[in-house]
């Protein structure tokens, strides 16, 4: 749940426009009314209007009150739901081409929109550099040693804290501190399946996955996945009654590149359905907590009864992707991540523990938190609104509740590979969609990180991908 009283109320107010209670360009009731109606003051009342405002769900009109805001003039439709049949298990390919992305984002010459990387403006780089230095001043001694598995036990005890909040009742021994998720990744697949073994994977599906399993030497499986709910539990019940499914991956809350959050109802039968047929679940969270409407959503590793989730995330999204701060809860299988993470980086860097540990202690993160998530909303909207104005006609956008990557799909007959070439030729990194798949699919989709400022310089360089994408789509049809 929210912290303020006032979110709670503003997210009680979005639920009803969302569901259709009040149409754009309605007026709502009075904040006299809502007042009562929520049980709240006056002041709080206004101050959830307030933040709607902020949202630009609701537009306030002098001695009138707050309006819905209209829909925007070139709204988009979302993506289409991925297959439901795939060919099967594969070996995973063409994942060389995300090296030559992730490079993009260090080239001043190049706005990167590929990478998903918050800009630095986004973080509270001040506040991290105080914790650095009270680490420094007061833990010399222990900076000059190794941070053994499974790491600090005050980072842990700050971790487990905040899986509380997504429903997890995890305590502080229970963790182990990783180099960021990537690394959780990696030691959870090696805890729970061998090479050539079958990984279930949503469709499309974070490219840093894809290369755990392929550094691994195991294969995915695709599973149709609903760009605004998840991974489809009909379509994972087929697959593992038709393959022999080892692990299943899965980011259940605003999942990249899709964004989409599984309603509490599909992530309890997912994990039910997973320990039925006795699959363990690696969960990555790491958008877990840029919730727009800052009710921080259970994890799936919530409903899970037997210790067979093995949770992953890390604070990469929130304080720094730098700062390469990581943990996974493996469950039952605690001891066996430990010792691969002993085997394989003997530990972790102890000074980076320490002061991120510090700066949770300090108390500012939460504060962090919420003007992280309203700007974040904030330019994602922009991103989709720029889309629809620029794009061509029947380009689909994903419209995420948090995190701050979008998905667009193409018309048919515009190719974003092409597009990705010709937009690199111009100065602008962007993410084509074969990168999220196992097999190279969703050629016509491509990802963007919203995480940006909106300066002139990122609106030109939209307006500049729609043009681009307006002349591949006249190439292809004619």
């Amino acid at each position: 749940m929210s912290d303020y009283l006032y979110e709670r109320v503003a997210a009680g107010i979005q639920t009803q426009i969302e569901q259709g209670t009040y149409a754009p360009g309605e007026r709502l009731p009075g904040v006299r009314k809502l007042r009562r109606q929520y049980g709240v003051s006056v002041a709080t009342a206004v101050a959830a209007c307030e933040l709607l405002e902020q949202r630009e769900i609701l537009e306030a009109r002098p001695r009138s009150g707050f309006y819905v805001r209209g829909r925007a003039r070139h709204a988009t439709a979302p993506p289409e739901v991925s297959a439901e049949e795939t060919p099967g298990p594969s070996l995973v390919s063409g994942q060389e081409r995300v090296l030559e992305l992730v490079q993009a984002h260090h080239d001043p010459d190049l706005m990167s929109l590929g990478a998903a990387v918050p800009d630095a403006g986004f973080l509270p780089g001040a506040a991290l550099d105080r914790s650095f230095a009270r680490v420094r001043r007061r833990a010399r001694r222990r900076i000059a040693g190794y941070d053994f598995p499974p790491g600090s036990s005050e980072l842990r005890v700050q971790v487990a804290r905040r899986m509380a909040d997504a429903g997890c009742s995890t305590g502080p021994d229970e963790l182990v501190v990783t180099s960021g998720c990537q690394e959780a990744l990696v030691l959870s697949l090696r805890a729970v399946a061998n090479p050539g073994e079958v990984v279930a994977i949503e469709s499309p599906t974070f490219y840093g996955i894809l290369q755990a399993i392929e550094s691994l030497g195991m294969r995915a499986l695709e599973i149709a996945t609903d760009p605004a709910d998840g991974m489809i539990p009909d379509a994972l019940a087929h697959a593992l009654r038709t393959w022999p499914i080892r692990a299943c991956v899965m980011m259940p809350s605003f999942g990249n590149p899709l964004g989409h959050l599984a309603p509490p109802a599909r992530k309890a039968a997912l994990v039910a359905l997973l320990r039925e047929h006795g699959v363990p679940l690696i969960e990555d969270d790491v958008y877990g907590e840029l919730a727009f409407n800052s009710v921080r959503p259970w994890a799936a590793k919530a409903y899970d009864e037997d210790g067979d989730v093995l949770y992953c995330s890390s604070f990469s999204k929130t304080l720094g992707a730098g700062l390469r701060v990581g943990w996974v809860a493996p469950g039952r299988y605690r001891d066996r991540v430990m010792y691969l993470k002993y085997a394989g980086s003997q530990a972790s860097p102890t000074v980076t523990t320490l002061a991120v540990a510090d700066y949770l202690e300090q108390g500012g993160y939460e504060r962090h938190l919420r003007r992280a998530r309203r700007r974040y909303e904030r330019q994602v909207r922009r991103f989709v609104d720029a889309i629809g104005r620029h794009f061509p006609e029947g380009t689909r956008v994903t419209r995420p509740r948090g995190g701050f990557v979008i998905w667009v799909q193409l018309p048919r007959s515009t190719d974003a590979v092409i597009l990705q070439q010709r937009a690199r030729a111009v100065g602008i990194s962007i993410a084509a969609g074969p990168i999220f798949s196992s097999s190279g699919r969703y050629r016509d989709c491509l990802r963007l990180n919203c995480a940006h400022p909106w300066t002139d310089t990122v609106a030109d360089a939209v307006a500049r991908l729609g043009t681009i994408a307006r002349e591949l789509h006249r190439e292809g049809i004619s």
